[in-house]
């Protein structure tokens, strides 16, 4: 168990452990909360796409700004502020919501906002870890960060399911808007350094044009960020077409809603345990192929079945397959770029992760709205598999320079510890 969870070493990482876990799980009630209040009130699946697109479509476009930011200023305080701004959103859409004045086009406004947000809270708190761990238990933290996020997915849901069916979904959002205190206390109470600004005089589009063109042009970042875009492209609107199949497919309302959101946070929370034991990057090459592949095939499987408690079955293996696929794209980002460029990368890693989303979202909710969202599924789990089995056979040609980039990072930040040395150092 020591071994597992090695980054729990670190003080600064338990506080904000405890303060996200309690967070996201309030996140996971507004998202079953959200897409079920939008579907009552228009019954579209159309806008449940819409819906997603403004939430994450800010953070497409201005995730580039957010990581600048986070490689130029004290992570610490932007959290600090993002967490706060995210914490006002919720409490508005429960006032509108449990006062009975709740339009769509309120959920659409704070949506964007919170996009807006994202944006910057993204990239430097993907950057931050690193600043609580180091690099020796940044692995661990990050499959550490994964069990929260899909525990928190786990639980979320079903809370979530069982209050809006009982007392609707305001209740959600309050509970939502109150849980960041959680988090926020976690990161006042760190006894970190304070990060200095970082003084420059270049202008925020060089240092976008740097991250880009570094990005661009090293081969393993660039494959990797490229799948994790068409898997959050073609894949992930699956999650937003959940209220059509729990409703109008599998009959199971909002109850049935908030366990299938479980099953696939159940199976996300499976992958993030398997990744725990691992200390070093060995295989993680070979984790993404596979990973993204099952994603499609388990999508494919679940576009086809018409029964409740086989769809949840297998919506296990569809969040595990994208958990690893996710995690260990952000483990090897993390492990191969230089620390003054983090904040940048991991921006482009938000943009590929989240910010293809929406516009798979939109795509997808037109889709459905024609061929309906079983077929739409199948599509994208088609699309899925494709790119696991390209990424696969490009594998070999990107192996030898990854490792490279690894050595270079770990010299640069000291000795490397011994389970990222010598043959460990292999990325298939």
């Amino acid at each position: 168990m020591a071994h597992f969870t090695r980054a729990f070493r670190h003080r600064n990482y338990q506080l904000f452990f405890a303060g996200q876990l309690i967070s996201l799980t309030g996140t996971w009630m507004q998202s079953v909360a959200e897409s079920w209040l939008v579907f009552r009130l228009t019954g579209s699946a159309a806008l449940l796409g819409v819906t997603s697109f403004f939430t994450l479509a800010p953070v497409f476009l201005f995730a580039t700004l957010g990581g600048i930011l986070a490689d130029r200023m004290d992570r610490r305080r932007i959290l600090i502020t993002t967490q706060t701004i995210s914490m006002v959103l919720p409490l508005t859409l429960a006032a509108l919501t449990l006062s009975g004045h709740v339009r769509v086009w309120h959920v659409f406004v704070l949506a964007t906002c919170l996009g807006i947000v994202n944006a910057f809270d993204i990239p430097a708190r993907q950057s931050f870890v690193v600043e609580m761990v180091g690099r020796e238990d940044l692995t661990n933290a990050i499959a550490l960060n994964s069990s929260m996020v899909n525990g928190a997915r786990v639980v979320g849901p079903a809370i979530a399911g069982l209050l809006v069916a009982a007392v609707g979904e305001g209740w959600c959002f309050l509970l939502n808007g109150i849980s960041y205190l959680a988090v926020i206390a976690g990161l006042v109470m760190m006894n970190a350094p304070r990060r200095p600004r970082t003084v420059t005089h270049r202008s925020a589009w060089r240092d976008t044009v740097e991250g880009f063109q570094f990005a661009t042009t090293t081969t393993p970042i660039r494959a990797l960020l490229m799948l994790l875009g068409l898997l959050s492209f073609a894949g992930m609107p699956y999650s937003v077409l959940m209220p059509v199949f729990a409703e109008s497919i599998l009959g199971a309302g909002p109850k049935g809603l908030g366990l299938l959101m479980g099953a696939s946070g159940l199976g996300a929370l499976g992958g993030a345990l398997a990744l725990l034991s691992r200390r070093g990057v060995r295989g993680l090459g070979r984790w993404v192929a596979v990973s993204a592949a099952a994603f499609g095939l388990a999508l494919i499987g679940f576009s086809l079945s018409r029964t409740f408690w086989l769809s949840a079955l297998l919506l296990i293996p569809v969040g595990a397959a994208m958990m690893v696929e996710m995690a260990v794209s952000n483990t090897l980002l993390q492990a191969m770029v230089p620390d003054a460029l983090r904040g940048r990368v991991m921006a482009l890693y938000s943009m590929m992760f989240m910010g293809m989303a929406p516009f798979g979202a939109l795509f997808a909710g037109w889709v459905a709205e024609r061929y309906g969202a079983p077929m739409t599924v199948a599509l994208g789990g088609v699309v899925c598999l494709a790119g696991g089995g390209v990424f696969s056979l490009r594998l070999p040609k990107i192996r030898n320079e990854a490792r490279e980039l690894i050595v270079a990072q770990e010299m640069a930040g000291g000795d490397p510890p011994a389970e990222m040395t010598g043959t460990n150092l292999s990325a298939h």
